[in-house]
């Protein structure tokens, strides 16, 4: 099957599921083929969990799901070594950390010091368990959801963590037509059991792969680099964006260009996926009077184009 008739499949299969959000859905695809975890937040109950197992069913991955709490410890998502008698040895019990796609559910409820254990996983793809390092399998995706900031019994993710996420997304309330839909249509759940895997690990391996290959030109580079240089001028934000953030905006915009069809950037990839990609990582002036995300887009209409 063609590149693009995997992708529209794809787009197709996961818009019967979260109806009537297709650029959130398209954002999803596009972080997880530039290899990127994706941060949803929202309110409970708008569909992030189950956009999480559509994903992972869909791309026909190994999924396991942890909820997280404020006495979740680093060693429930890694795994404990256990002394086994009969074996007279420690015997390793891997964690819900060990699958290629995991959900953190409600992510800022644990404490730091286990949000901070994902750290190394999510960069790293691998684990430090009483001196052994593991590695974690292939593909591994991170799938956190978290809710607002100013419900009861969260802890703010630290700006390292928040950076170790390529997006960052919302989903909303859906509109009237959509919520209409959902109401007269099947559960939610009972549609996810019925969903077939359309890809194989392999083939999300040559879909990456086919991410990497998206060709740039000088000129579009000039424009990310304009942008990036924007965030640092001190007219929009605190401080500006890390090398990094610009390396994972330019995969992002690989991946968006892919899905439309193209095998090279141009600025409207990049405009699209700005927002999701860098907001979470930018903290406004004290005096900006809107969030991150409309700062950014302020931001992109003052940077002309190439």
């Amino acid at each position: 099957m063609h590149i693009q008739d995997k992708l529209g499949s794809l787009l197709n299969q996961l818009n019967t599921v979260i109806v009537g959000k297709p650029d959130q859905i398209r954002d999803c695809v596009a972080c997880l083929l530039a290899g990127g975890h994706l941060l949803i937040e929202d309110v409970p109950g708008v569909g992030k969990t189950t956009l999480a197992h559509a994903l992972s069913r869909t791309l026909g991955l190994q999924f396991s799901r942890v909820q997280f709490t404020s006495d979740l410890m680093p060693g429930d998502l890694s795994g404990v070594a256990v002394y086994e008698r009969a074996k007279e040895a420690f015997v390793f019990h891997p964690g819900p950390l060990f699958a290629q796609v995991l959900l953190a559910d409600e992510i800022n409820r644990a404490s730091p010091k286990t949000q901070s254990a994902l750290l190394e996983a999510m960069e790293e793809k691998q684990v430090t368990i009483e001196g052994e390092t593991r590695a974690l399998p292939r593909p591994f995706f991170v799938i956190a959801t978290q809710n607002p900031l100013d419900q009861l019994g969260t802890y703010p993710l630290p700006e390292s963590q928040l950076d170790r996420f390529l997006m960052r997304i919302s989903l909303g309330y859906p509109d009237r037509a959509a919520e209409r839909a959902l109401l007269e249509g099947d559960d939610r759940r009972a549609l996810l059991e019925q969903l077939p895997s359309l890809l194989q690990p392999e083939e999300l391996e040559q879909l990456q792969a086919a991410v990497l290959a998206v060709h740039t030109a000088p000129a579009l580079l000039d424009y990310v680099q304009d942008l990036i240089s924007a965030t640092r001028n001190g007219r929009w934000f605190v401080q500006g964006l890390s090398p990094r953030a610009g390396i994972a905006l330019l995969r992002a915009a690989k991946a968006q260009a892919l899905i439309s069809g193209r095998d090279y950037v141009a600025p409207d990839d990049v405009q699209a996926v700005l927002p999701q990609t860098i907001a979470h990582r930018l903290q406004t002036l004290a005096d900006a009077g809107r969030g991150a995300a409309e700062q950014v887009r302020a931001m992109l209409r003052a940077v002309p184009l190439p």
